[in-house]
Order: C-alpha cells, then sequence, then structure tokens
C-alpha cells in the first residue's frame, strides 16, 4: 500500500518482490491483519514502511536481480523450522523449465476450489493446461492425461500433468499465445447458462466487472481478436458442447482468475 501510494503499479510491486500481480491486487484491497500484540504490529508496520520507502528511492524501474526470502518458526521446546531462499533470477535449463512447469500446474491444481467448481464442471469433464513462452506446438504444452471429473465430491485426475496430453485445450491456448504472448495457462469451466442457452449477459457482466478481455471461438477456432485477451466462449454448436476457456499469465495466476470469474457468476 505505501508503494501505491507512491504511485507504483501492481504489476511493478510483483516484479519487485516477487510476487505475481493477482497477488499483490489481494493484499492491496484485504484489511490489515490484526497481530494481538501491539509490539508486533509496529515492528511489521516500521518494517513494511522501512522496505518501502527504500524500494521507493530505487524506482519502479530497478532492476532487482536477487530476493532472498527468510522464514523461520519457533516451537515450544526449542525447535523450529527454518526456511532460507533465494531467488537469483538465473534461467534454468530446458529440462529443469519444463519439470518446473509440471510442478507449478501440480501445485496449481491443488488450489482448485471444488467448491466452486462443480456446479460449473463441463460434462465432459475439465482440464488446466500450461506452456513455456516459447511453446510452438501440442506437444510444448503440459496437461493432465484425460480429464478432471468429480467423482463422490472429489476431483479426480490423472495423477501428474504430460507434454502433449491435451490436444484440444492446448491448440485453444496456442491459438490465444499468438493473440496475447503473456497469456500460457488455459482451464476450461461450463458457461453459465439461461433457459438452456449460454447466458451471454452474465458472460458480459464478468467482462466488464473484471476488466477480463472476452474473446470468441467457434468449435473451437479463435475467432478474429487482438490485444488482451483473458477469456473465450465458446457458444458450442450440435455435438459441441459450450465452453468458457480462461486465460492467465501463469498457472497460479490463472486459478485465482478462475475462482474470481466464478465467483462473480455466482453473483450476477
Amino acid at each position: 500500500k505505501e508503494l501505491r501510494a507512491n504511485g507504483w503499479t501492481q504489476m511493478q510491486i510483483a516484479k519487485a518482490t516477487g510476487s505475481t500481480q493477482s497477488t499483490v491486487s489481494r493484499q492491496i484491497s484485504k484489511p490489515v491483519t490484526s497481530l494481538g500484540a501491539s509490539a508486533d504490529e509496529t515492528t511489521v508496520d516500521g518494517w513494511a514502511k522501512e522496505l518501502a520507502n527504500s524500494l521507493a528511492q530505487y524506482g519502479p524501474d530497478a532492476n532487482v536481480v536477487r530476493q532472498r526470502l527468510v522464514f523461520e518458526l519457533q516451537f515450544a521446546g526449542g525447535q523450529a523450522l527454518r526456511y532460507d531462499k533465494t531467488l537469483t533470477g538465473m534461467d534454468l535449463d530446458a529440462d529443469q523449465t519444463s519439470k518446473a512447469l509440471i510442478r507449478r500446474l501440480e501445485w496449481a491444481t491443488g488450489r482448485l476450489d471444488l467448491r466452486r467448481l462443480k456446479t460449473y464442471m463441463p460434462a465432459v469433464g475439465m482440464n488446466i493446461a500450461a506452456c513455456l513462452n516459447d511453446a510452438a506446438s501440442i506437444d510444448d504444452v503440459a496437461a493432465y492425461p484425460g480429464r478432471m471429473t468429480v467423482v463422490d465430491d472429489v476431483l479426480r485426475r490423472h495423477e501428474t500433468p504430460e507434454f502433449g496430453a491435451s490436444s484440444h485445450l492446448a491448440s485453444m491456448l496456442l491459438q490465444a499465445k499468438e493473440v496475447d504472448g503473456e497469456k500460457v495457462a488455459i482451464l476450461n469451466i461450463r458457461p453459465p447458462t439461461l433457459d438452456g442457452m449460454v447466458d451471454q449477459g452474465d458472460i458480459n457482466y464478468i467482462s466488464d466487472e473484471l476488466d477480463y478481455k472476452l474473446g470468441y471461438a467457434k468449435k473451437g477456432v479463435l475467432q478474429g481478436h487482438t490485444g488482451r485477451l483473458d477469456i473465450v466462449l465458446d457458444e458450442g454448436a450440435f455435438g459441441w458442447e459450450p465452453a468458457l476457456y480462461i486465460l492467465g499469465p501463469n498457472p497460479m495466476d490463472l486459478v485465482d482468475r478462475a475462482h474470481a470469474i466464478i465467483d462473480a457468476m455466482n453473483t450476477e
């Protein structure tokens, strides 16, 4: 909040702190958490202000080359857990990068909220996919083999994502990436309906309320679109189930977007 007051954008804050724009947005909109001890609150507030002022002196365009994260928990009996990680800004090699993408996809999938999703689960099942920035073919896109389905209120899926596992979702992601190069993650849900038809009014509300740019597809083929692209509506056809594709800049942000969209549909 201090950096926002100094004119920094959410994206600039995310870049400097090693976070994401959606996480920064959530933190800014949340009320300040009470710690239950005034001394602790003073310490945290002072540290936050000191860090914000220091970053402000460097400016939002400063090139942060390393972020170090230290987190420690002290338990009764003298035991402690300590995590000390450094973000170096170095690139992984091709194999490491692919494995890292698979892990991020697994982590993101674990955050999917079934309570939100089950009402919008497509009849054919859903999937989630992601690719690297240089992806050029379906084999460059990671997804879960088969589809995710709800069985006994449990989200069932294949254990591990694989590259080349979903031709349909991969194709839509690659088409969207051609239009908006920042979008490298995608999932599909069932669009809202009214009297058995896709509720276009609800879709328009989502687009306006969340400032998500809407595109259209016909039977899996993206229609003409330029600029930012956040959601794609395929109204379906005979033998082709309607679908709402949600796009994101990474798998974790994608899940946050999906939850926000579903919440908006439920309140419209």
